[in-house]
């Protein structure tokens, strides 16, 4: 998949017409229907006016390749942090109901069960070794001062998963540290619940996170792996078209070019 091209053709070409002429003179063509510009992005040559003008030092830095491969990847990271989050938000808010009628909730919750038994043994599914059933049983003999704690810790970890969900889908380098750390904090968790029983969405969550873990830590050089924020940010400008094509500028320069012959 051209991650380049696809994006070009959602969001539109990103053209620059920089104000040095030798540098202008290679990101653009002239054509029968009129100039054509070459988009930082895919590298196609568009005709009409560029998006933007100005120094060379002013162009944005576009992402592409793998980088904009990269930031696909993160931005899924973070619809999926989102997603966690708006759970953890319904479970809260299910708490704070819960502790404002707990007898009558109690009650009801009582006359209902009986009512399920039939197409629970219909579905081969025995309530009272459900642990969601022993945790609402569970949950109706707390304190409301309990119940209150309870929904501000899901409170605090859906608010950890919004700022990873916005570092990463910033693509900020502080959203890279925060989101390694704050999901290595829970893995002691997940593992401990895949000993008590393996289920197939506890198998799932733990391969994602470990997978998050591993990837962002090698892929965005963190804490000095793969060569670290040198590397890092050194990628980042080298991968930039407009960087590119300076540097042909720069190596196409007569002096340059006695330089190298007399070396």
């Amino acid at each position: 998949m051209d991650f380049s091209l696809w994006t070009c053709a959602g969001r539109g070409h990103e053209t620059y017409a920089p104000d040095e002429a030798g540098l202008a003179a290679r990101l653009h063509v002239s054509t029968p229907a009129g100039k054509a510009w070459r988009c930082l992005r895919c590298g196609d040559f568009v005709i009409g006016e560029p998006r933007l003008r100005g120094p060379a030092d002013n162009a944005p830095e576009v992402p592409r390749g793998r980088l904009l491969r990269d930031r696909y990847i993160m931005r899924a990271l973070a619809v999926e942090r989102v997603g966690r989050a708006l759970v953890l938000l319904l479970l809260a808010a299910g708490v704070m109901k819960l502790r404002g009628s707990q007898e009558k909730w109690k009650e009801a919750w009582e006359r209902e069960l009986p009512l399920i038994q039939p197409l629970a043994d219909q579905l081969g599914w025995n309530p009272d070794h459900s642990k969601i059933v022993r945790w609402l049983e569970t949950a109706f003999t707390l304190s409301p001062t309990t119940l209150t704690w309870l929904a501000v810790a899901l409170l605090a970890y859906a608010g950890i998963q919004l700022i990873e969900a916005v570092g990463l889908w910033r693509v900020a380098r502080w959203g890279e540290y925060f989101a390694v750390i704050a999901t290595s904090i829970f893995l002691p968790l997940e593992i401990y619940e895949l000993s008590e029983k393996i289920t197939f969405l506890r198998v799932a969550a733990l391969t994602v996170n470990l997978a998050a873990i591993i990837w962002l830590l090698w892929s965005k050089r963190l804490f000095g792996l793969n060569g670290g924020s040198r590397a890092y940010f050194a990628e980042h400008h080298s991968e930039s078209l407009m960087t590119v094509e300076r540097a042909a500028v720069a190596s196409d320069r007569p002096g340059d070019t006695t330089a190298r012959s007399r070396g």
